[in-house]
């Protein structure tokens, strides 16, 4: 089981932004940026890749609560970024679907 799902399962605490049934958000603990919350569905999907027509709702589903969260966090009405990293060049060192929101400074482009 990946670290994710351990953290979906509350096998590993975290500091949740925020919770539903499908998705978990919780706090990075290494931001990048002063907001910095990964978002993953709390189904096992490993990468964008493997987004397909059965399980391509929760993609949906994340994006409106990350308007949600966003709000929730203060960083709605001065911009934030969203992002998901797609195997090792694209930068995902954990293999479970997450989107990084990252707000709270100017984001640079292109960011590297």
């Amino acid at each position: 089981m990946c670290i994710f799902c351990k953290i979906a399962n509350k096998e590993i605490p975290s500091k949740v932004a925020y919770e539903d049934e499908k998705v978990l958000a919780f706090y990075d603990i290494e931001p990048k940026a002063p907001t910095h919350i990964l978002i993953i569905p709390k189904v096992h999907i490993q990468s964008a890749l493997e987004i397909d027509d059965s399980n391509s709702d929760i993609v949906a589903h994340i994006f409106k609560v990350s308007a949600q969260i966003a709000k929730a966090e203060g960083i709605a009405d001065g911009g934030y970024r969203i992002v998901t990293n797609v195997g090792e060049d694209g930068g995902q060192s954990v293999l479970h679907l997450h989107f990084h929101m990252l707000g709270g400074r100017s984001m640079q482009w292109p960011p590297g």
